[in-house]
């Protein structure tokens, strides 16, 4: 068979990066990044580069089962496809013409690869569609919605061209894009200051010119002095925001308490260095970057941290600016025609979502796509607005991802119909009625996928080897599923059929991926002026005051509170991400497993002495009553209110050789927190626990 080289798209996160994977004799050898795509320079993450461990993995789902025994039991019987998705359909259709169309529930990563299955959700009419986002950025999606009518992809991210970053709840260094790690680095090259605001020393931090660590908590009382400092100083761009913003006077009236003296007491940062800060920022306008955060799952304020981030960065006239947050492109903007949708061939369910996004009172101003899969499990539970009876969760891991699993669970014991559409074992998975096993994404072909931004694109993720054992695209299985219940429109035996329906009248023939794996649909960076139009909101301006929210009984412009102060000899619980591992399905990667195979625990230097831990020594952290055993990484570089996890850790399943007893899980130690939720923006409160730590 000889040696190729196949270009493609990674699956180890949800960044997606192009990648070229060398074949040798029908065998993945090795993957590098794709040097044709933009930003990219033929590099790739850690991650990314141990997807030959996934593929050849015998610890992951190796066929569909249908389980025997009892949920989470591990009793499991081999099925052939047929069966597996004979059963599913049959089951989807019981449930559905006894509890009706909506009792479907269905939640996913989210991504660019979405479009066929959103499209059979729509045939077979639940309005039940969710991705994991309430989990992650649902709070940045729906300030964006708040300040500018439009979500928080309608602007990019211009790093190469900053001449000021500023990180906040984004660790871009370890939470990897791969092409925006080389932008900022780039930019920084040229002179780009980096600004990061965390409650420790990651490492971004390490390479910043400035690195303010706040109090745990207090991240919406910084922003409020940035504001406050950059009116009263007069440090704004007074022309964007006569022009631009709405209702300005009342966001003055409002930061006057705000000072920079009142922020030190509350954050720790020193007032002159706020000021400082501020002027760095008002020198480099507009080209100033302060990115609104991804995983901002975080605080019950964290909606309102975001929304002044956008606020900030609306008055320093970076909306829009190059080296700022210039407006994302679509194909139609640069004169192309996009993808046919097959969401288009059937109309969207009009029935109210079992969330109550976009219909309850106080869940009206949410964004209504992707929905709060964690107040649709109320439905399951409490049978309003009508029981959730089945539910599909793909490529998410519920379980893991939300707080207290135990909790979560026990919430899906009336649903009769559990589906895991997986590539790896999980919580979720483990707990399943049927097992549908995805092929790796090497093993797999996709839709198309679009790429917004700067210069849009089209993308094309091609299988590079056979699968290795009996799973199946994704297309497969909902094709096969939409067969099974007379969606005959999404009944598709071949990918090259699907790629042709998708391409039709754009010009764009399947031939023209050929060589690099995309499709450019603009020669040249398009940078839209900010002009009538650009913001969908009621006024056509960045809006201060957001009536929706208003209406919905919530403040745009919300007062400070305070966080809670962890009790006596306790810690605040924080976690975040890491170059090795994606959540919790990379634990258990033979590659990863051997450079990470356990998370630490990071304790302040003080802290730790006064309960007599050393460096490098096991201890015990406890709540909820969990009780984990970790080794202490003692630094002065966190906060000492908090102690910190790598996310993904502390996973029990037989299934899982090398995973299983190492480290601890950090969403064990919150207590039912999925009921601690951001009314503001939607997203779960992950950061508002307390936990104990003492030497094991």
């Amino acid at each position: 068979m000889g040696k190729e080289y196949v270009k493609s798209i990674c699956g180890m996160c949800s960044v997606r990066c192009p990648i070229e994977v060398e074949v040798v004799d029908g065998k993945a050898e090795y993957i590098q990044g794709n040097p044709d795509a933009a930003g990219i320079m033929g590099s790739l993450c850690p991650r990314g580069a141990a997807g030959t461990a996934l593929t050849y993995d015998e610890d992951r789902p190796q066929y569909p089962m249908v389980r025997t025994g009892k949920r989470g039991e591990g009793k499991w019987k081999r099925v052939s496809w047929d069966e597996a998705l004979d059963y599913v359909a049959d089951e989807l259709t019981r449930i559905q013409e006894t509890y009706g169309k909506n009792s479907v529930l269905f939640s996913d990563r989210g991504g660019p690869f979405r479009d066929f299955y959103r499209a059979f959700l729509r045939g077979i009419g639940t309005a039940n569609y969710n991705n994991h986002d309430s989990a992650c950025a649902r709070n940045v999606q729906n300030a964006a919605l708040s300040v500018f009518g439009f979500g928080r992809k309608g602007v990019s991210y211009d790093l190469k061209n900053a001449k000021h970053v500023v990180l906040q709840q984004r660790n871009i260094m370890e939470a990897i894009n791969v092409a925006e790690v080389n932008n900022l680095f780039t930019g920084m090259e040229n002179g780009a200051k980096l600004s990061v605001i965390d409650i420790r020393a990651n490492v971004p931090a390490t390479k910043a010119d400035n690195f303010f660590m706040v109090r745990p908590g207090t991240d919406y009382a910084f922003n409020l002095a940035v504001i406050h400092v950059l009116i009263n100083n007069e440090l704004y761009d007074k022309q964007f925001v006569a022009d631009w913003v709405e209702d300005f006077d009342k966001l003055v009236e409002f930061v006057k308490p705000y000072t920079p003296e009142w922020a030190e007491a509350e954050t720790g940062v020193p007032a002159a260095r706020l000021i400082d800060f501020c002027n760095q920022l008002a020198e480099a306008a507009p080209s100033v970057l302060w990115h609104p955060g991804w995983m901002t799952a975080r605080y019950t304020d964290s909606f309102y941290m975001t929304r002044t981030i956008y606020i900030i960065n609306s008055l320093l006239g970076a909306i829009g600016a190059k080296g700022g947050l210039p407006f994302m492109n679509k194909p139609g903007d640069v004169g192309a025609k996009g993808l046919k949708s097959f969401m288009e061939l059937y109309p969207k369910p009009e029935g109210k979502r079992a969330d109550g996004v976009g219909w309850m009172d106080g869940r009206k101003h949410f964004d209504q796509g992707p929905g709060l899969v964690h107040l649709a499990y109320d439905a399951a539970v409490e049978k309003k607005p009508y029981p959730i009876k089945a539910y599909i969760v793909q490529r998410h891991d519920p379980l893991m991802a939300f707080p207290d699993k135990n909790d979560v669970k026990a919430m899906w014991d009336d649903i009769e119909l559990l589906v895991s559409v997986t590539f790896s074992w999980s919580d979720t998975a483990w707990n399943a009625d049927v097992v549908l096993p995805i092929s790796p994404y090497l093993e797999r072909d996709e839709i198309l996928m679009t790429k917004n931004g700067p210069k849009p694109a089209f993308q094309v993720r091609k299988r590079a080897i056979q699968p290795v054992y009996d799973t199946k695209a994704v297309w497969e299985i909902y094709a096969g599923l939409a067969k099974r219940m007379g969606l005959k429109e999404l009944d598709y035996t071949n990918i090259e059929d699907i790629w042709k329906f998708q391409l039709e009248g754009t010009g764009v023939t399947i031939e023209d991926f050929e060589k690099t794996g995309i499709v450019s649909l603009a020669s040249d960076p398009l940078y839209k002026p900010v002009k009538e139009g650009s913001f969908k909101t009621p006024s056509g301006k960045i809006q201060i005051i957001d009536a929706k929210l208003e209406g919905d009984g919530m403040p745009s412009l919300k007062p400070y509170e305070a966080p809670e102060r962890p009790p006596a000899g306790k810690f605040r619980i924080t976690f975040g991400r890491c170059a090795l591992h994606t959540q919790g399905h990379t634990v258990n990667n033979s590659l990863l497993f051997e450079q990470m195979p356990e998370n630490v625990l990071w304790i302040n230097t003080k802290r730790a002495e006064e309960l007599g831990i050393a460096q490098g020594e096991y201890v015990t952290v406890s709540s909820n009553g969990y009780n984990g055993r970790i080794k202490a990484f003692v630094t002065d570089f966190i906060h000492p209110e908090a102690v910190f996890m790598i996310h993904g850790f502390g996973h029990d399943l037989p299934c899982e050789s090398r995973a299983k007893g190492r480290g601890v899980a950090d969403n064990l130690l919150m207590p039912k927190g999925i009921k601690k939720w951001d009314h503001g923006g939607g997203a779960v409160a992950m950061q508002e626990h307390f936990v104990s730590v003492s030497k094991a």
